[in-house]
């Protein structure tokens, strides 16, 4: 089990800080990190949290799963490894590019 934890549905309107807040009740919070949009900068609505411990990150998930945060019930996951191919496709990533009239 590892320490890092997936938290979903996250009300955009919350900070790291209000994050880091509720999962100190449960242990060591090591860092907090919302995810947001590239473009505009706006919050997508999850983000991370590393626990300090296992035990912690266990009753984390325990607790705060489907429990109301800022009036909305938030997903409290194990956060999965990224996977370092992890091609999401879009133009150039890993395809040859052509022009116009298809040549290379």
């Amino acid at each position: 089990m590892g320490k890092k934890l997936y938290v979903g549905n996250i009300p955009f309107k919350a900070t790291e800080e209000d994050l880091k807040g509720l999962f100190s009740t449960m242990g060591e919070v090591v860092s907090v990190k919302l995810i947001t949009d590239s473009q505009t900068g706006h919050m997508k609505g999850f983000g991370f949290v590393e626990m300090g411990s296992d035990e912690a990150a266990k009753k984390a998930m325990t607790e705060l799963n489907g429990k109301a945060f800022m009036e909305r019930p938030i997903v409290v996951n194990e956060a999965k490894e990224r996977k370092e191919s992890d091609d999401r496709g879009g133009y150039g990533k890993g395809r040859e590019s052509y022009d116009r009239k298809g040549r290379r």
